[in-house]
């Protein structure tokens, strides 16, 4: 799947651009208005992220240009606006779907994923080459996001949920403190890396039960493993 990510702010492109492109789409990103209205016709994409706040030309101003020259992509908006007004508007221009900043990075690839079936593209899977993980009894469900443990669904924050999925997907194995930080807080630009530290904590304890132990590696990151 093809995508065109317009956003402005420079960390927040890199860190879209590379997330996405670990879980197979192809991004093309760039950062203002003319330059998305001077690729959007020829890049072949599938889907437009497109951010509201940007240089020059409002993203609103973009969408409602695109749609008047005839491009029909699906476009999913971005934007730290979040009154039901500016959602309602967005929507009228041409919008086909709306997230409001920070945003969770599975939600955006599931956004992503409905977008491309309704205009007929194939989505990529999130983990085409592995089944969905299960480790003590605990297995994490892709369609709902949901981690249960046996039958019973476990009582997860978003960020404790978005830390038990990516540590359920390597079991025993380590993963660096930065790439969790990475997945559980996706967009947010505003918080410190230290910030991880107290997902794992508060999840260490939802999980004590289940027979899996987070262990936190000093230098290397987190790993889950099998008690005792």
């Amino acid at each position: 799947m093809n995508l065109l990510l317009v956003e402005d702010d420079p960390a927040m492109r890199l860190s879209l651009t590379r997330s996405l492109e670990r879980r197979g789409l192809r991004v093309q990103a760039v950062a203002d208005g003319p330059d998305a209205l001077a690729l959007w016709p020829t890049s072949q994409a599938d889907v437009v992220l497109l951010d509201l706040s940007l240089p020059g030309m409002d993203g609103l101003d973009v969408l409602a240009r695109g749609r008047a020259a005839g491009l029909r992509t699906p476009v999913l908006i971005l934007t730290a606006r979040g009154t039901v007004g500016d959602r309602i508007l967005g929507l009228n221009v041409g919008a086909d779907d709306y997230l409001p900043k920070p945003f969770d990075l599975d939600e955006l690839f599931a956004r992503i994923q409905a977008l491309g079936r309704r205009a007929g593209t194939k989505p990529p899977s999130a983990a085409p080459a592995t089944p969905a993980p299960s480790f003590c009894g605990m297995r994490h469900d892709p369609d709902s996001g949901a981690v249960y443990h046996g039958d019973e669904v476990l009582e997860l924050t978003p960020r404790e949920a978005a830390l038990l999925r990516a540590l359920l997907a390597r079991p025993g194995h380590a993963i660096a403190k930065e790439r969790l930080f990475e997945l559980v807080f996706a967009g947010e630009l505003d918080v410190q890396l230290e910030a991880i530290e107290v997902v794992a904590y508060r999840l260490r304890k939802r999980i004590a039960h289940t027979g899996a132990q987070l262990v936190t590696l000093r230098g290397l990151g987190y790993l889950l493993k099998a008690q005792g």
